[in-house]
């Protein structure tokens, strides 16, 4: 398959697939290569660092502000994309997005939460309200970070230990 993103082109069903190495460099910054390995391959360099409540540089943005960007571009492209295929006019898009997490202090470290997730989506169209909300309706069915957040997800661990890997 090549790396022209183009629905024609791709099968009915596929599995995409992505994979991230990530390297410690620094006081607290982190250096990550992210590759798309399905159903195209495409590779991007990232970076994220903490500030000083850390014991971080802030030399690059904290993986939370990385995460709230991630939801909130996943779901702009997917409004734009599907407005285009379901023939829908945009003239101006905008998102405001917040994300709130509940901290608990726990002795010298601290657990968290989520709390909400709101979404305001500012569209300037022509086109009938219905429309405009089918369109928000199909964008969340294909954003792939808030079809992730919707639902418990397992998320397994494993520390290498010598030759071999263990479950943490």
């Amino acid at each position: 398959m090549n790396n022209k993103l183009d629905l024609e082109n791709l099968p009915d069903e596929a599995e995409v697939k992505f994979t991230c190495n990530g390297q410690a460099v620094g006081k607290m910054r982190n250096e990550l290569k992210v590759d798309m390995v399905s159903p195209i391959k495409e590779s991007f360099h990232l970076a994220t660092d903490e500030g000083s409540f850390h014991g971080g540089d802030a030399t690059a943005p904290p993986p939370l502000a990385l995460f709230i960007a991630s939801l909130t571009g996943c779901i702009m492209t997917q409004i734009r994309a599907f407005s285009k295929r379901m023939k829908i006019e945009i003239n101006d898009l905008k998102v405001d997005s917040r994300i709130i997490w509940k901290w608990k202090k726990l002795d010298n470290i601290y657990e968290t939460a989520p709390q909400s997730f709101e979404l305001d989506v500012f569209i300037e169209s022509t086109e009938p309200l219905e429309r405009v909300k089918s369109l928000i309706a199909a964008a969340k069915k294909g954003c792939f970070i808030e079809q992730t957040l919707g639902q418990k997800n397992i998320i397994n661990h494993k520390l290498r230990d010598g030759d071999s890997w263990v479950d943490v």
